[in-house]
């Protein structure tokens, strides 16, 4: 029996070599991998930037995931961020650390990952450096460019009273996903695997942040953490009480009922706290065209003991918390 390549048999530059070769080159790029850095075009004279970090124990399971999905995520949880902004996502720098033993077939298919996820979610956008280091558990961080093309970008702080809240993306959905693995129900899983998939593989409205900018979005950003904590997180940065109307999250919830039959769970807790669907929530002006990607799920009132209601009602942050993992 021939042993499996592992990166540490071949060593960085091999593996290294081996995933380079697997990746798109992005559009932006004026020299891509293989100097100290790369060189990326920024004809607007500004760019976005951002990043995040992926742990695995904490932010994923290799029993749940594939490589492949994994870099899928890797780069939509990132460019969603670039996307909040009202920005296009132009680049990204990963850098992965993992134990020596990891097959450099896992390496392989984690790039076509990150590959697969720009050319579906953000043509034009790539991989155009990072790095490759030994641990004891694999981590990957990744850092994400964006072009706003003259526009301004799009903050959380400019909500203001009377302004229209809406959605674009879907709601709960990872949420049930992670659920459902979570569980261990094998037929439920398998029944209701595209809230599984979704989990494993969001799909952001990208595009969204652009349309919704040109729309003039006052306020917007990714529902990362969930829609209660991150609508909080509007209200709190523009001095404002988000209200949100029951009765437009009800469609969100309706599509979730039986997988929350199955493992006897409740959809209105993954459609309000559940995170990773990286879905895009903005706020607009109530004279604005709103785009039709986004459903309208609420209002903008004036701040009040609470940053968030549902109905009248106080509604708390829930949702995730990346330091203390719950």
């Amino acid at each position: 029996m021939i042993n499996a390549e592992t990166i540490g048999s071949l060593g960085e530059n091999e593996s290294l070599k081996r995933t380079i070769s697997r990746l798109n080159l992005a559009t932006s790029a004026l020299v891509g991998p293989g100097d100290d850095c790369a060189v990326i075009s920024a004809p607007d004279g500004r760019f976005v930037v951002t990043t995040d970090t992926l742990i695995e124990g904490h932010d994923f399971r290799l029993d749940w995931s594939s490589a492949f999905d994994l870099g899928w995520k890797a780069v939509a949880t990132n460019i969603a961020d670039v996307a909040a902004m009202g920005a296009v996502p132009t680049s990204l720098v990963v850098a992965v650390a993992a134990p020596a033993s990891t097959e450099i077939a896992w390496l392989e298919a984690f790039a076509d990952g990150l590959r697969s996820a720009c050319e579906n979610l953000a043509p034009g956008c790539g991989v155009v450096g990072g790095d490759l280091a030994s641990a004891e558990q694999i981590m990957i961080s990744v850092t994400a460019h964006g072009d706003l093309q003259g526009r301004e970008p799009v903050l959380r702080s400019g909500a203001k009273v009377g302004d229209i809240v809406a959605v674009a993306g879907t709601l709960g959905r990872a949420a049930c996903g992670l659920a459902l693995l979570a569980s261990g129900n094998n037929d439920a899983i398998n029944a209701y695997d595209d809230w599984v998939n979704v989990q494993r593989r969001p799909e952001p409205p990208i595009q969204a942040g652009v349309e919704a900018a040109n729309a003039g979005a006052t306020a917007m950003l990714d529902i990362s953490d969930g829609l209660a904590r991150d609508a909080a997180r509007i209200a709190k940065a523009s001095n404002v009480t988000i209200q949100i109307n029951p009765s437009m999250l009800q469609g969100f919830e309706a599509v979730l009922e039986l997988a929350g039959q199955a493992i006897e769970a409740d959809p209105k807790t993954w459609v309000v706290g559940g995170g990773e669907d990286h879905s895009l929530l903005a706020t607009f002006s109530p004279t604005a065209t709103i785009p039709r990607n986004f459903k309208p799920i609420g209002t903008v009132i004036q701040a009040g003991d609470s940053a968030v209601l549902l109905g009248t009602q106080p509604l708390n942050e829930l949702g995730w918390d990346s330091v203390r993992g719950a």
